[in-house]
């Protein structure tokens, strides 16, 4: 999931049409099923981290009622990572692995239609757009040296978030080049 440009409200919908068409892809009995979850799994926790560093923050700031949508927000994707890594230890071919698939589709579906139908609103309405500019840059700058792999356990809120990120992204994508992952 590379940059898209725009604002933080336009590059993360772009995001969210990325990962619904990566979901689409990860039929039952597809060869290629665990390939398609890293793959899936790498976008979804750079796209998390990236949110959790800059889009939440800003919406507890700027928004009335910030403090209750950004820790909503990060429930939300607590949930999604533990399904990960939940999904991270499964094998392709396992019942397991469907159910939790579907759990985890479930989960970013209702995500996704939540912030697009109700945060993104609320935002467009609330912040400058010279704001959400900055954010969308930051947001693209932030998905490069994100994590790849799901870090249930990894603070989510500043100041932690932001040191620690950048290291996990390191290790993880160094972890990824070895062993080909997301390739």
């Amino acid at each position: 999931m590379a940059g898209h440009g725009g604002d933080v409200i336009a590059e993360l919908t772009a995001d969210h049409r990325e990962i619904d068409e990566l979901f689409e892809q990860i039929n039952p009995g597809s060869q290629e099923r665990k390939r398609l979850l890293d793959q899936l799994t790498i976008e979804l926790v750079r796209h998390s981290v990236a949110e959790e560093e800059y889009l939440y923050p800003a919406v507890r700031e700027h928004l009335e009622n910030g403090d209750a949508l950004a820790d909503k927000e990060l429930a939300d994707h607590a949930r999604v990572e533990q399904l990960l890594k939940d999904l991270q230890n499964t094998k392709a071919d396992d019942l397991e692995f469907t159910e939790l698939l579907v759990n985890l589709k479930t989960e970013v579906f209702a995500h996704v239609r939540d912030e697009e139908d109700h945060l993104f609103v609320q935002l467009r309405d609330g912040c400058h757009p010279f704001v959400l500019e900055s954010l969308g840059q930051k947001v693209r700058h932030a998905k490069k040296t994100a994590p790849t792999r799901p870090h249930p356990s990894a603070p989510d809120s500043q100041p932690a978030n932001k040191l620690l990120a950048p290291g996990l992204g390191l290790v993880d994508r160094a972890r990824d080049f070895v062993t080909g992952r997301g390739q």
